[in-house]
This record gives C-alpha cells, sequence and structure tokens, in this order.
C-alpha cells in the first residue's frame, strides 16, 4: 500500500518551488517550469508535513546562505541506475563542481556518460542532490531543469561560478 504523498509551493529566490514528500523523506523539488514534470497520482494531496517544514526551513537557510548541506530524509522515485546517479550527486562538496565524464566514473560506468547525462536531468530532488554541480568537461554549463540562469545562479550562491563564465563579474 502507497502512503499519501503531500505537496505544497513554496517562494524562492529561483522562482516557485513544488515541493513534496511523505514519511519515507522527500520525494520531490520541482521548479515552475520543469522540463521532466513528475507525474501526481491520486495518493497526491496539498498539505502540510513535517518533511515539507523542513525542506523549507533548509531551503530557506540555504538560500540565506547559512547552510552547506542537508539533512533531510530522502525518498527520490527512480530506477536502480538514476538513483546510483542521485546518491552520487550528494557527495559533489558544496562550492564544487564535477563534468559528466567525471560522474560517470564515480558511479562505475565510465562509458555511460550520456546515460549519466540523462539521468542526472531527471533529478527529482535538485538542490538537496546537487546535479547543479555537474558541468560540461569543458567547464561549460551545459542543461540543467531549472533553466541555465538558476543553475548559474545556484553555482554563484555557492562560490562554485566559474569566474570566466560570469559575465558579470567585476
Amino acid at each position: 500500500m502507497q502512503s499519501n504523498v503531500f505537496y505544497r509551493h513554496i517562494e524562492s529566490p529561483v522562482g516557485v518551488l513544488l515541493i513534496a514528500g511523505n514519511d519515507a523523506g522527500l520525494r520531490l523539488i520541482e521548479f515552475s517550469a520543469p522540463r521532466h514534470p513528475m507525474r501526481r497520482g491520486e495518493d497526491w494531496h496539498e498539505g502540510d508535513h513535517a518533511v515539507l517544514r523542513d525542506t523549507q526551513k533548509q531551503l530557506d537557510e540555504y538560500f540565506a546562505g547559512k547552510r552547506r548541506g542537508f539533512d533531510l530524509p530522502l525518498a527520490p522515485q527512480g530506477t536502480q541506475f538514476q538513483c546510483q546517479v542521485w546518491w552520487e550527486l550528494a557527495n559533489i562538496p558544496f562550492g564544487g563542481t564535477i563534468s559528466y565524464a567525471e560522474l560517470a566514473v564515480r558511479v562505475g560506468k565510465p562509458t555511460a556518460t550520456r546515460a549519466v547525462g540523462a539521468a542526472n536531468g531527471r533529478n527529482p530532488i535538485p538542490i538537496v542532490l546537487p546535479c547543479h554541480r555537474v558541468i560540461g568537461a569543458n567547464g561549460s554549463l551545459t542543461g540543467f531543469g531549472g533553466g541555465l540562469p538558476t543553475k548559474r545562479f545556484l553555482l554563484r550562491l555557492e562560490g562554485a561560478m566559474p569566474r570566466e563564465l560570469d559575465l558579470f563579474a567585476s
């Protein structure tokens, strides 16, 4: 039997986010115009849940520059391979970046860069599982479910924005 999933919308510096979770943990952080929106079932209900309160508090602290990591129960839903990629994202340190090729090596699939990139692009818990920290091998910012301006904002917030890519640096 599936347990209910609770969701709500929250304001953030990168726009309105939809957050969702249940007793198992946080299941979703979705940007306002997602590339791959998560399907909502009949078990999804707008409402309140402790994991949503904790998520909002920790995201607020992150955006205020007072939090560098998250301490939330996580329950992403995906294939075994996708989950392996998503959990590896948690090992990229705040303020750091890695390439898709490096991520592929880290999950033990060095020739699967495209598959790793596809899994990264379907990460249901961005920011907390920091897919924004994965960049092109040449240092370029590549696709991001929240859009490149959001990726740039998050990397800048963390001090990871490569200076040569920051057109507005002083």
